[in-house]
């Protein structure tokens, strides 16, 4: 079920050997007091450097998650932590540990750990530090799927027939909480339903935060979501986080 990822996984691991891990592992191999730098700087923390587990959260997602809505919801996460806080090379040797972990491949996630200079107080990647003390954290949905993951099946994706599809009777109007991580550092979490627009939600979200739709910008998966897009052609869903950059010095308009 996981091959995909293990595939990726070894495509990351090849990367983060050449770049991120090549400046932490070659310090160390050729200065003999890497070992104590190491233990100085988990005692500056006030925190311990364990071996990495293999026990792996388990949780249950609020819905039936498939295998499709559970990397899109990793992707957005990987793609988006970076914005906010610690160092980009960091967030991606964790993202290859995390992957390598999930294919049972301990002995690789714990080389890529420990190149990238990573420390682990619990022996868990939910919570680690890097060598300046910056603090990272992963959900768990990053380092395992849910228990009440739906797989897709063959069946399922043969539903692609153009007749079927307009037979299909236009969603109806559930709404739900969507949650909107702004550059500000602000979560604000606005009524929505998978009919609605972008543009319908950036007045929603300027009525509520004052903020003018002219100085917001919508990503979701890394990408630039337009005015026309709706929620159901970017298949965003309850309990995604769509992140909005927020334009602190708006376009002057000169007539």
């Amino acid at each position: 079920m996981w091959q995909a990822n293990c595939r990726r996984m070894h495509n990351l691991a090849d990367w983060i050997s050449g770049t991120v891990m090549g400046g932490c592992v070659g310090r160390t191999r050729m200065d003999g007091q890497g070992s104590a730098r190491n233990s100085t700087r988990s005692k500056k923390r006030g925190g311990r450097n364990e071996p990495l587990k293999k026990d792996r959260p388990k949780w249950k997602s609020e819905y039936p998650m498939t295998e499709g809505q559970l990397r899109s919801k990793r992707d957005e996460f990987w793609d988006t932590a970076p914005a906010f806080d610690g160092r980009k090379e960091i967030w991606d040797a964790l993202r290859a540990a995390a992957l390598a972990a999930e294919c049972n491949d301990l002995e690789l996630a714990q080389a890529i750990v420990d190149g990238a200079c990573i420390t682990l107080p619990h022996g868990s990647l939910t919570e680690s530090y890097d060598e300046l003390g910056n603090r990272y954290q992963l959900p768990a949905y990053t380092l395992a799927p849910p228990v009440n993951l739906i797989t897709e099946t063959s069946s399922e994706n043969k539903v692609s027939d153009p007749t079927q599809k307009q037979a299909q009777p236009p969603p109806c109007r559930q709404e739900f909480q969507l949650r909107v991580r702004m550059s500000t550092g602000k979560d604000v979490r606005l009524t929505a339903s998978l009919a609605d627009s972008i543009a319908e939600l950036k007045k929603q979200l300027e009525e509520q935060e004052e903020i003018d739709v002219t100085r917001q910008r919508w990503f979701f998966s890394g990408k630039l979501l337009t005015d026309k897009t709706r929620l159901q052609d970017a298949k965003i869903q309850k309990d995604f986080v769509v992140q909005v950059i927020v334009n602190m010095n708006p376009p002057v308009i000169v007539n």
